[in-house]
């Protein structure tokens, strides 16, 4: 019996081959072949969820400042493409709102909360998952494992994923000790293996490991028998892919 292919899942879009965590990044990865994507939000200082992977603006636009001393307004005004390839100047920094309505609901939606849990987080989430029809193709993962607890207490049919950077004598028990239940691991894709792999899924967990990029490595992951892989280059995985699907 052949093995299901896993999801190819764009990491903060093609970032690789574009500006991460731009909607041309997303459109890209999409158009690559991802069934996925995976992306990182903030709050604004006006409380509006912003995707940008880390707390400043600095590394990856043309301007400086935490996010969450920025409006809306402000944070419209930076240049997100430009720092990558200037072919990309004028790329803005993305509303969630934005992504949600330009990516097809076929699409998975892997959003990582890198902000502290507030009640305005909950609540701002809670409305663009209903607004754009999302709760049954969005997984929300963070390295902070309380945070997703709280949203999924708060909302029970959200899917939860455990991002995580340590080798657990079984990766699914530590999910099980959460004390909720959880749709997926996220874990550095060094820190498990094969055996690691099987016991989740058999247990019914899904397993999207970040980032992996080399094509050997890529090979590896697949033949372990993830669910899903976080890549930067969702082209090249799709190719290798094919390739297997051959064999």
């Amino acid at each position: 019996m052949k093995q299901t292919q896993p999801l190819i899942i764009g990491h903060r879009g093609a970032a690789g081959e574009a500006p991460e965590n731009t909607l041309v990044s997303f459109l890209l990865a999409v158009e690559q072949g991802a069934h996925a994507l995976e992306l990182d939000v903030h709050l604004s200082a006006d409380g509006e969820m912003i995707v940008c992977h880390d707390e400043t603006v600095t590394r990856t636009t043309n301007g400086t400042g935490a996010i969450a001393h920025m409006t809306v307004e402000q944070l419209k005004q930076l240049d997100a493409g430009a720092r990558f390839n200037p072919r990309f100047a004028g790329e803005p920094l993305p509303l969630l709102a934005e992504v949600f309505a330009a990516i097809p609901n076929s699409i998975m939606i892997n959003v990582e909360v890198k902000c502290s849990y507030s009640d305005r987080l909950l609540e701002r989430f809670t409305e663009l998952l209903q607004e754009y029809d999302r709760l049954s193709s969005v997984v929300v993962s963070s390295f902070d494992h309380k945070i997703l607890v709280k949203l999924k207490q708060a909302l029970p049919e959200l899917r939860i994923g455990l991002l995580y950077t340590a080798n657990f004598a079984s990766h699914r028990l530590m999910a099980e000790q959460t004390g909720v239940e959880v749709y997926s691991l996220h874990p550095y894709y060094k820190l498990l293996d094969a055996e690691d792999i099987q016991d989740a899924v058999a247990h019914g967990l899904e397993v999207y490991p970040f980032t992996i990029n080399a094509e050997a490595e890529l090979q590896q992951a697949v033949e372990a028998g993830v669910t899903g892989i976080i890549t930067d280059y969702p082209e090249r995985l799709r190719r290798l892919l094919a390739t297997h699907a051959k064999l």
